[in-house]
């Protein structure tokens, strides 16, 4: 069953202690995508032409320049940067000067071609389809397994991204009692695993505090990184 390809890897997200399951599925297809990008891959001419294209967003490149491959980088780089250049020259060439007193409104391809440069990314595009399929298996999982649902409810809750992706997702994948009961649950999980860990932040702040210096730590110390999955979908590296 084609299903099963998706199904795995979501069970298996679902099942961890990471404070967003969403995360932690979009993590692993993005350092998938950027080993590809740095492995024999970039020597690739119709690979290397949709990097030149595309380039990647910050997120990343930071990531690519983690990677233990100085020259793959800077030949990708290199090129991407070539393709801007050539690019930039010849948009600014048909770029509209305003004149007279009245300066109206004026076309920038320049402008529009950066814009677009911004917003698009060869890893983004590259994961793009498997994870809207990991969603659309979420979904799928809640209508036909309940022990998914059960796995679901149990779940560390997720970030503020994702909590807000699956909301609107559900009127598309779901309908009736199986909607209503999955936008309860989730209201219900994202909420009570942000009060949790918001707490766990209070209290390693608190354990800054004289007072409480003999008191154990409880749930705090690694409170700050959860935090950051929470609010900012970052996932710390194991």
């Amino acid at each position: 069953m084609k299903e099963e390809l998706y199904t795995i890897p979501v069970n298996d997200a679902f099942q961890t202690e990471c404070e967003c399951p969403v995360c932690a599925m979009k993590h692993v297809l993005e350092k998938n995508a950027v080993e590809y990008t740095m492995g024999p891959s970039y020597m690739e001419d119709d690979i290397r032409m949709e990097t030149d294209r595309l380039g990647f967003c910050q997120r990343h490149m930071q990531m690519i320049s983690e990677q233990n491959n100085k020259l793959g980088l800077a030949l990708v780089v290199k090129t991407h940067m070539d393709k801007v250049i050539k690019d930039v020259e010849k948009l600014s060439r048909k770029r509209e000067h305003p004149k007279g007193m009245f300066k109206k409104s004026v076309s920038n391809p320049v402008l529009d071609y950066l814009n677009e440069l911004e917003s698009s990314c060869f890893v983004c595009r590259r994961i793009e389809n498997s994870f809207r399929r990991y969603i659309a298996t979420i979904f799928y999982l809640w209508r036909s397994d309940e022990s998914f649902r059960k796995t679901y409810e149990n779940s560390r809750g997720l970030c503020n991204e994702h909590y807000r992706i699956l909301m609107e997702e559900a009127p598309k994948q779901l309908s009736g009692s199986h909607m209503e009961e999955f936008l309860k649950m989730t209201d219900k999980l994202y909420l009570a695993n942000m009060e949790r860990v918001r707490d766990d932040v209070e209290w390693f702040i608190n354990k800054f505090d004289y007072r409480y210096q003999d008191e154990p730590w409880k749930n705090a110390k690694d409170s700050l990184p959860r935090a950051l999955t929470k609010l900012n979908g970052i996932v710390p590296e194991e």
